[in-house]
Protein backbone atom coordinates (compact mmCIF):
# COMPACT_ATOMS: atom_id res chain seq x y z
CA UNK A 1 0.00 0.00 0.00
CA UNK A 2 1.10 3.55 -0.75
CA UNK A 3 1.89 5.62 2.09
CA UNK A 4 0.24 9.01 2.13
CA UNK A 5 2.64 11.75 1.90
CA UNK A 6 1.75 15.24 4.07
CA UNK A 7 2.97 19.03 3.73
CA UNK A 8 4.45 20.50 6.44
CA UNK A 9 0.85 21.54 8.33
CA UNK A 10 0.03 17.99 7.86
CA UNK A 11 -1.66 18.50 4.82
CA UNK A 12 -2.11 15.62 2.63
CA UNK A 13 -0.26 15.66 -1.02
CA UNK A 14 -2.94 15.75 -2.88
CA UNK A 15 -1.00 13.92 -5.50
CA UNK A 16 -1.15 11.06 -3.59
CA UNK A 17 -3.68 7.76 -4.33
CA UNK A 18 -5.42 8.28 -1.15
CA UNK A 19 -5.51 12.14 -0.78
CA UNK A 20 -8.77 12.29 -3.67
CA UNK A 21 -11.17 13.99 -0.83
CA UNK A 22 -14.69 14.39 -2.02
CA UNK A 23 -15.39 18.23 -3.72
CA UNK A 24 -18.32 20.17 -3.68
CA UNK A 25 -18.91 22.18 -7.04
CA UNK A 26 -18.07 25.80 -7.29
CA UNK A 27 -19.84 28.09 -9.48
CA UNK A 28 -16.74 30.50 -10.40
CA UNK A 29 -16.46 34.31 -11.15
CA UNK A 30 -13.04 33.96 -12.64
CA UNK A 31 -12.08 37.65 -14.57
CA UNK A 32 -9.34 37.51 -17.15
CA UNK A 33 -8.99 40.23 -19.06
CA UNK A 34 -8.91 40.42 -23.06
CA UNK A 35 -5.52 39.43 -24.44
CA UNK A 36 -4.47 37.99 -21.34
CA UNK A 37 -6.00 34.89 -20.57
CA UNK A 38 -4.18 33.20 -23.32
CA UNK A 39 -1.00 33.86 -21.41
CA UNK A 40 -1.14 31.01 -19.09
CA UNK A 41 0.86 28.13 -20.04
CA UNK A 42 -1.76 25.62 -19.10
CA UNK A 43 -5.19 24.98 -17.55
CA UNK A 44 -6.68 22.51 -15.79
CA UNK A 45 -10.82 22.49 -15.31
CA UNK A 46 -12.18 21.05 -11.51
CA UNK A 47 -13.80 17.80 -12.30
CA UNK A 48 -17.58 18.32 -12.55
CA UNK A 49 -17.91 22.11 -13.48
CA UNK A 50 -18.37 21.94 -16.92
CA UNK A 51 -22.09 22.56 -15.93
CA UNK A 52 -21.35 25.90 -14.56
CA UNK A 53 -21.12 28.80 -17.20
CA UNK A 54 -17.54 29.88 -15.93
CA UNK A 55 -15.35 26.59 -15.07
CA UNK A 56 -12.44 27.24 -12.44
CA UNK A 57 -9.11 25.98 -13.35
CA UNK A 58 -5.69 25.59 -12.64
CA UNK A 59 -3.69 28.18 -13.59
CA UNK A 60 0.14 27.67 -14.49
CA UNK A 61 1.82 30.97 -12.74
CA UNK A 62 3.89 32.62 -15.86
CA UNK A 63 7.28 33.64 -14.16
CA UNK A 64 7.69 37.63 -13.42
CA UNK A 65 10.05 39.53 -11.81
CA UNK A 66 9.88 41.10 -8.82
CA UNK A 67 8.95 44.71 -8.83
CA UNK A 68 10.87 47.19 -7.40
CA UNK A 69 9.87 49.29 -4.37
CA UNK A 70 6.54 51.18 -5.08
CA UNK A 71 6.46 50.10 -8.51
CA UNK A 72 3.18 49.33 -10.00
CA UNK A 73 2.70 46.37 -12.16
CA UNK A 74 0.04 43.75 -13.34
CA UNK A 75 -1.09 40.25 -12.90
CA UNK A 76 0.18 38.86 -16.58
CA UNK A 77 -3.27 36.45 -16.18
CA UNK A 78 -5.59 38.42 -14.18
CA UNK A 79 -4.84 41.34 -14.82
CA UNK A 80 -5.37 42.88 -11.52
CA UNK A 81 -2.51 45.62 -10.41
CA UNK A 82 -0.38 45.73 -7.93
CA UNK A 83 2.03 47.86 -6.24
CA UNK A 84 5.31 46.77 -3.96
CA UNK A 85 4.51 48.94 -0.77
CA UNK A 86 7.90 48.14 1.31
CA UNK A 87 11.42 47.71 0.69
CA UNK A 88 13.06 44.98 2.90
CA UNK A 89 16.30 46.65 4.13
CA UNK A 90 16.33 49.75 2.74
CA UNK A 91 14.57 53.15 3.34
CA UNK A 92 11.35 54.29 3.50
CA UNK A 93 11.16 58.33 3.09
CA UNK A 94 13.30 59.70 5.61
CA UNK A 95 12.23 58.72 8.70
CA UNK A 96 11.93 54.70 8.01
CA UNK A 97 13.82 51.54 7.39
CA UNK A 98 12.96 48.07 6.93
CA UNK A 99 14.49 44.78 7.89
CA UNK A 100 17.17 43.20 5.46
CA UNK A 101 14.78 40.21 6.53
CA UNK A 102 11.25 41.27 6.17
CA UNK A 103 8.72 44.25 6.22
CA UNK A 104 5.38 43.58 5.85
CA UNK A 105 1.78 43.50 7.66
CA UNK A 106 1.06 41.52 10.69
CA UNK A 107 -1.84 39.16 9.77
CA UNK A 108 -4.81 38.51 7.79
CA UNK A 109 -7.51 39.16 10.17
CA UNK A 110 -5.77 41.98 11.93
CA UNK A 111 -7.62 45.34 9.85
CA UNK A 112 -4.20 47.09 8.14
CA UNK A 113 -5.82 50.56 6.93
CA UNK A 114 -7.49 52.26 9.20
CA UNK A 115 -11.50 53.12 9.05
CA UNK A 116 -11.47 55.53 5.77
CA UNK A 117 -8.39 54.04 4.35
CA UNK A 118 -5.93 57.08 4.25
CA UNK A 119 -3.20 55.40 6.73
CA UNK A 120 -1.79 51.53 6.15
CA UNK A 121 0.48 50.21 9.00
CA UNK A 122 3.25 48.30 8.52
CA UNK A 123 4.43 46.51 11.96
CA UNK A 124 6.47 43.74 11.42
CA UNK A 125 10.37 44.63 10.55
CA UNK A 126 9.69 48.33 11.09
CA UNK A 127 11.34 48.71 14.44
CA UNK A 128 8.18 49.58 15.76
CA UNK A 129 5.09 50.84 13.44
CA UNK A 130 5.88 52.26 9.81
CA UNK A 131 2.39 54.23 8.72
CA UNK A 132 2.28 54.32 4.90
CA UNK A 133 -0.82 56.63 2.76
CA UNK A 134 -3.61 54.25 2.36
CA UNK A 135 -3.67 55.03 -1.50
CA UNK A 136 -0.68 55.97 -2.73
CA UNK A 137 1.99 53.85 -0.40
CA UNK A 138 4.30 56.81 0.28
CA UNK A 139 5.77 56.26 3.28
CA UNK A 140 4.60 58.87 5.75
CA UNK A 141 5.56 58.61 9.44
CA UNK A 142 7.16 56.47 11.58
CA UNK A 143 6.25 55.38 15.75
CA UNK A 144 8.45 52.81 18.04
CA UNK A 145 5.24 51.53 19.32
CA UNK A 146 5.90 47.95 20.68
CA UNK A 147 2.50 47.54 22.14
CA UNK A 148 -0.41 45.70 20.63
CA UNK A 149 -2.52 48.40 18.75
CA UNK A 150 -5.42 47.94 17.08
CA UNK A 151 -6.92 50.26 14.02
CA UNK A 152 -10.70 51.14 15.74
CA UNK A 153 -13.11 50.13 12.62
CA UNK A 154 -14.89 53.60 12.70
CA UNK A 155 -12.98 56.28 14.03
CA UNK A 156 -9.95 56.67 11.26
CA UNK A 157 -7.81 58.66 13.51
CA UNK A 158 -7.49 56.04 16.23
CA UNK A 159 -6.20 52.78 16.93
CA UNK A 160 -6.92 50.63 20.41
CA UNK A 161 -3.64 49.97 22.16
CA UNK A 162 -3.53 46.67 24.65
CA UNK A 163 -0.78 47.70 27.42
CA UNK A 164 0.61 45.26 30.20
CA UNK A 165 -1.83 47.11 32.37
CA UNK A 166 -4.25 49.43 30.75
CA UNK A 167 -6.10 50.09 27.44
CA UNK A 168 -5.75 53.12 25.54
CA UNK A 169 -6.83 55.04 22.61
CA UNK A 170 -3.93 56.42 20.34
CA UNK A 171 -3.83 58.73 17.37
CA UNK A 172 -0.69 57.60 15.87
CA UNK A 173 -0.41 60.98 13.67
CA UNK A 174 -0.62 63.15 16.92
CA UNK A 175 1.22 60.34 18.89
CA UNK A 176 -1.25 61.02 21.66
CA UNK A 177 -2.82 58.51 23.79
CA UNK A 178 -6.16 58.53 26.04
CA UNK A 179 -6.08 55.88 28.98
CA UNK A 180 -10.16 54.15 28.20
CA UNK A 181 -9.66 51.39 30.88
CA UNK A 182 -7.19 51.20 34.07
CA UNK A 183 -8.32 48.33 35.95
CA UNK A 184 -8.03 47.08 39.63
CA UNK A 185 -6.85 43.74 40.86
CA UNK A 186 -5.57 42.62 36.83
CA UNK A 187 -2.53 42.62 35.73
CA UNK A 188 -0.74 41.37 32.54
CA UNK A 189 -3.50 42.39 30.08
CA UNK A 190 -3.68 41.32 26.47
CA UNK A 191 -5.21 41.61 23.73
CA UNK A 192 -6.08 38.03 22.37
CA UNK A 193 -3.03 38.08 22.56
CA UNK A 194 -1.85 38.72 19.01
CA UNK A 195 -5.23 37.97 17.15
CA UNK A 196 -7.45 39.77 18.83
CA UNK A 197 -9.88 42.26 17.47
CA UNK A 198 -12.76 44.76 17.94
CA UNK A 199 -16.18 44.26 17.46
CA UNK A 200 -17.61 45.91 14.30
CA UNK A 201 -19.14 48.86 15.63
CA UNK A 202 -16.16 49.45 17.57
CA UNK A 203 -17.65 49.24 20.78
CA UNK A 204 -16.01 46.10 22.42
CA UNK A 205 -12.92 43.92 22.61
CA UNK A 206 -11.70 41.03 24.76
CA UNK A 207 -9.10 41.49 27.52
CA UNK A 208 -6.83 38.48 28.34
CA UNK A 209 -5.66 39.05 31.60
CA UNK A 210 -3.98 37.48 35.27
CA UNK A 211 -6.84 37.90 38.21
CA UNK A 212 -5.00 38.62 41.89
CA UNK A 213 -4.49 35.00 42.40
CA UNK A 214 -2.67 34.25 39.11
CA UNK A 215 -5.31 32.73 37.29
CA UNK A 216 -5.95 33.31 33.55
CA UNK A 217 -9.10 35.15 32.66
CA UNK A 218 -10.73 36.64 29.56
CA UNK A 219 -13.45 39.34 29.70
CA UNK A 220 -15.40 41.47 27.24
CA UNK A 221 -14.97 45.61 27.86
CA UNK A 222 -17.35 47.72 26.09
CA UNK A 223 -15.25 51.09 25.20
CA UNK A 224 -17.99 53.25 24.96
CA UNK A 225 -20.09 52.57 28.43
CA UNK A 226 -16.54 52.08 29.94
CA UNK A 227 -17.98 48.40 31.54
CA UNK A 228 -16.13 45.22 32.35
CA UNK A 229 -18.21 41.75 31.48
CA UNK A 230 -17.76 39.06 34.09
CA UNK A 231 -14.72 37.04 33.97
CA UNK A 232 -14.21 33.59 32.32
CA UNK A 233 -11.58 31.14 33.84
CA UNK A 234 -9.71 30.50 30.92
CA UNK A 235 -7.20 28.72 33.46
CA UNK A 236 -9.87 25.95 33.99
CA UNK A 237 -10.82 25.44 30.38
CA UNK A 238 -8.43 22.24 29.16
CA UNK A 239 -5.17 22.99 27.84
CA UNK A 240 -3.85 25.56 26.70
CA UNK A 241 -5.03 29.10 25.42
CA UNK A 242 -4.23 30.82 22.32
CA UNK A 243 -6.29 33.66 22.12
CA UNK A 244 -9.90 34.43 23.02
CA UNK A 245 -11.66 36.95 20.91
CA UNK A 246 -14.71 39.40 20.47
CA UNK A 247 -17.09 38.35 17.69
CA UNK A 248 -17.97 41.06 14.99
CA UNK A 249 -21.51 41.85 16.68
CA UNK A 250 -19.81 42.04 19.91
CA UNK A 251 -22.18 39.60 21.30
CA UNK A 252 -19.96 36.36 22.09
CA UNK A 253 -16.41 35.67 22.85
CA UNK A 254 -14.49 32.87 21.12
CA UNK A 255 -11.64 31.06 23.27
CA UNK A 256 -9.05 29.05 21.17
CA UNK A 257 -7.23 26.44 22.72
CA UNK A 258 -4.73 23.28 22.20
CA UNK A 259 -5.11 19.73 24.07
CA UNK A 260 -2.57 17.79 25.22
CA UNK A 261 -3.04 15.72 21.86
CA UNK A 262 -2.37 18.59 20.07
CA UNK A 263 -6.14 18.70 18.75
CA UNK A 264 -7.41 22.67 18.78
CA UNK A 265 -10.52 22.99 20.24
CA UNK A 266 -13.13 26.39 20.59
CA UNK A 267 -15.17 27.10 23.36
CA UNK A 268 -17.89 29.78 22.75
CA UNK A 269 -18.92 32.10 25.52
CA UNK A 270 -21.67 35.10 26.06
CA UNK A 271 -20.36 38.16 26.94
CA UNK A 272 -21.76 37.98 30.24
CA UNK A 273 -19.25 34.84 30.26
CA UNK A 274 -21.90 31.57 29.78
CA UNK A 275 -20.35 28.92 27.82
CA UNK A 276 -22.84 28.18 24.69
CA UNK A 277 -20.78 26.09 22.42
CA UNK A 278 -17.75 23.33 22.88
CA UNK A 279 -16.41 22.31 19.23
CA UNK A 280 -13.81 19.72 20.40
CA UNK A 281 -12.76 18.81 16.83
CA UNK A 282 -9.52 19.84 15.42
CA UNK A 283 -9.32 23.19 13.79
CA UNK A 284 -12.53 23.29 12.63
CA UNK A 285 -12.13 25.99 11.66
CA UNK A 286 -8.91 27.74 12.15
CA UNK A 287 -6.58 30.10 10.41
CA UNK A 288 -9.51 32.51 9.81
CA UNK A 289 -11.81 35.30 10.87
CA UNK A 290 -15.30 36.40 12.34
CA UNK A 291 -17.57 38.58 10.81
CA UNK A 292 -21.24 39.27 10.76
CA UNK A 293 -23.91 36.76 8.49
CA UNK A 294 -26.46 38.09 6.07
CA UNK A 295 -28.79 37.23 8.88
CA UNK A 296 -27.35 39.33 11.38
CA UNK A 297 -25.47 36.30 13.33
CA UNK A 298 -22.10 35.53 14.14
CA UNK A 299 -19.87 33.17 12.50
CA UNK A 300 -16.98 32.47 11.92
CA UNK A 301 -14.86 31.20 8.43
CA UNK A 302 -11.79 29.46 8.62
CA UNK A 303 -9.96 26.32 7.21
CA UNK A 304 -11.29 23.10 8.68
CA UNK A 305 -8.79 20.42 9.72
CA UNK A 306 -11.19 17.56 10.38
CA UNK A 307 -13.34 15.22 8.94
CA UNK A 308 -15.91 15.72 7.44
CA UNK A 309 -15.05 18.55 5.66
CA UNK A 310 -11.30 18.12 6.87
CA UNK A 311 -9.04 21.09 4.33
CA UNK A 312 -12.05 22.63 3.12
CA UNK A 313 -13.19 26.65 4.08
CA UNK A 314 -16.07 26.68 6.24
CA UNK A 315 -18.14 29.16 8.07
CA UNK A 316 -19.48 28.02 11.19
CA UNK A 317 -22.23 30.19 12.96
CA UNK A 318 -20.80 30.95 17.44
CA UNK A 319 -24.54 30.61 18.38
CA UNK A 320 -25.06 26.93 17.22
CA UNK A 321 -22.08 25.54 15.55
CA UNK A 322 -24.19 25.38 12.38
CA UNK A 323 -21.44 24.73 9.84
CA UNK A 324 -21.96 25.48 5.87
CA UNK A 325 -19.29 24.29 3.70
CA UNK A 326 -18.04 27.06 1.41
CA UNK A 327 -15.44 25.24 -0.37
CA UNK A 328 -13.78 21.30 -1.80
CA UNK A 329 -10.69 20.63 0.15
CA UNK A 330 -7.75 22.74 -0.89
CA UNK A 331 -4.36 24.93 -0.31
CA UNK A 332 -6.40 27.87 1.63
CA UNK A 333 -4.09 28.64 4.48
CA UNK A 334 -5.91 32.12 5.68
CA UNK A 335 -8.98 33.88 5.76
CA UNK A 336 -9.82 36.93 6.39
CA UNK A 337 -13.07 39.18 6.46
CA UNK A 338 -11.28 42.64 7.21
CA UNK A 339 -13.91 44.23 4.60
CA UNK A 340 -16.39 45.39 6.83
CA UNK A 341 -17.50 48.06 4.38
CA UNK A 342 -18.08 45.16 1.99
CA UNK A 343 -19.80 42.15 3.48
CA UNK A 344 -20.24 39.09 2.43
CA UNK A 345 -17.25 38.27 1.06
CA UNK A 346 -14.12 36.40 2.03
CA UNK A 347 -10.50 36.78 0.97
CA UNK A 348 -8.42 33.24 1.00
CA UNK A 349 -5.03 32.84 0.84
CA UNK A 350 -4.06 29.87 -1.14
CA UNK A 351 -0.64 28.02 -0.74
CA UNK A 352 1.03 25.05 -2.67
CA UNK A 353 2.44 24.34 -5.83
CA UNK A 354 0.91 23.92 -9.17
CA UNK A 355 1.70 20.21 -9.39
CA UNK A 356 0.18 19.03 -6.11
CA UNK A 357 -3.28 21.04 -7.32
CA UNK A 358 -3.22 19.75 -10.97
CA UNK A 359 -2.87 16.34 -10.00
CA UNK A 360 -6.26 16.53 -7.79
CA UNK A 361 -9.13 16.94 -9.94
CA UNK A 362 -11.92 17.19 -6.57
CA UNK A 363 -9.64 20.13 -4.91
CA UNK A 364 -9.92 23.98 -5.20
CA UNK A 365 -7.67 25.11 -8.53
CA UNK A 366 -6.02 27.13 -6.41
CA UNK A 367 -1.94 27.50 -5.14
CA UNK A 368 -0.30 30.69 -4.38
CA UNK A 369 -3.22 32.85 -5.12
CA UNK A 370 -5.60 35.55 -3.42
CA UNK A 371 -9.38 34.30 -3.85
CA UNK A 372 -12.31 36.29 -3.05
CA UNK A 373 -15.21 33.93 -2.09
CA UNK A 374 -19.33 34.75 -1.41
CA UNK A 375 -19.99 33.92 1.95
CA UNK A 376 -23.54 32.31 1.16
CA UNK A 377 -22.32 28.92 0.16
CA UNK A 378 -22.87 30.20 -3.69
CA UNK A 379 -19.49 29.01 -4.87
CA UNK A 380 -19.14 32.32 -6.37
CA UNK A 381 -15.75 33.96 -6.10
CA UNK A 382 -12.94 36.22 -7.78
CA UNK A 383 -9.50 35.28 -8.68
CA UNK A 384 -7.72 38.46 -7.49
CA UNK A 385 -3.74 38.25 -7.85
CA UNK A 386 -0.95 35.42 -7.79
CA UNK A 387 1.36 36.17 -4.70
CA UNK A 388 4.72 34.44 -5.93
CA UNK A 389 5.76 33.63 -3.09
CA UNK A 390 6.89 30.26 -1.90
CA UNK A 391 6.32 29.58 2.05
CA UNK A 392 9.60 28.46 3.79
CA UNK A 393 8.31 29.94 7.28
CA UNK A 394 5.82 31.96 9.31
CA UNK A 395 7.05 35.28 7.73
CA UNK A 396 6.50 34.11 4.23
CA UNK A 397 3.12 32.89 4.69
CA UNK A 398 1.04 35.69 2.40
CA UNK A 399 -1.86 36.20 5.17
CA UNK A 400 -4.11 38.51 3.00
CA UNK A 401 -6.09 41.08 4.70
CA UNK A 402 -8.31 43.40 2.65
CA UNK A 403 -9.17 47.18 3.47
CA UNK A 404 -12.29 48.19 4.57
CA UNK A 405 -14.29 48.63 1.28
CA UNK A 406 -12.62 45.15 -0.30
CA UNK A 407 -11.02 47.91 -3.19
CA UNK A 408 -7.46 46.82 -2.00
CA UNK A 409 -6.08 43.90 -0.29
CA UNK A 410 -2.37 43.57 0.78
CA UNK A 411 -0.35 40.37 1.12
CA UNK A 412 3.31 39.34 1.75
CA UNK A 413 5.48 37.24 -0.08
CA UNK A 414 9.25 36.60 -0.59
CA UNK A 415 9.18 36.68 -4.32
CA UNK A 416 9.74 32.54 -4.99
CA UNK A 417 12.93 32.27 -2.58
CA UNK A 418 12.58 30.58 0.40
CA UNK A 419 14.49 32.53 2.57
CA UNK A 420 14.49 35.55 0.78
CA UNK A 421 13.47 38.62 2.09
CA UNK A 422 9.48 39.30 2.53
CA UNK A 423 7.86 42.43 1.14
CA UNK A 424 4.37 43.07 1.12
CA UNK A 425 2.40 43.85 -1.93
CA UNK A 426 -1.36 45.64 -2.34
CA UNK A 427 -3.52 44.62 -5.23
CA UNK A 428 -6.71 46.96 -6.07
CA UNK A 429 -9.76 44.82 -7.08
CA UNK A 430 -12.52 46.74 -9.27
CA UNK A 431 -15.91 46.01 -8.02
CA UNK A 432 -19.04 46.29 -10.45
CA UNK A 433 -21.37 48.17 -8.13
CA UNK A 434 -18.72 50.21 -6.50
CA UNK A 435 -19.33 53.93 -6.05
CA UNK A 436 -16.87 56.28 -7.74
Amino acid sequence: MRRQSREPDGRPDPGSTSAHVRGILLCVLVLLPVGLAGRATEVLPLAGSAAFPSRPVVVSTPAMPRPRYLETVRDPVFGTSFTRVTDPGGRMGRTMACDAALCRHRYSSTQAWNADQSLLAITNGCSGMCFLDGRTYEPLFHRPMDEDCKWHPTRAQEMVCVYDDRVTLWSPQKDEHRVVYWPDGYWDLSFGPYKGNISADGRRLVLGARNKSGALVAFAYDLEERRKFPDIAVSALPGDNGYCGISATGRFIMCFQTLPTRTETVHVFTVDGRQVQLWPEHHRPGHGDMAIDADGRDVYIGISKADPDKWHVIKRRLEDGHVTDLTPPGYASHASVRNIGRPGWVFLSYEGTYDKVAEAPDWAPFYREIVALRTDGSGELRRIVHTYNDRSDYDSEIHASPSPDGSQVIWSSNWGVPGGPVADYVARIEWPDAVR
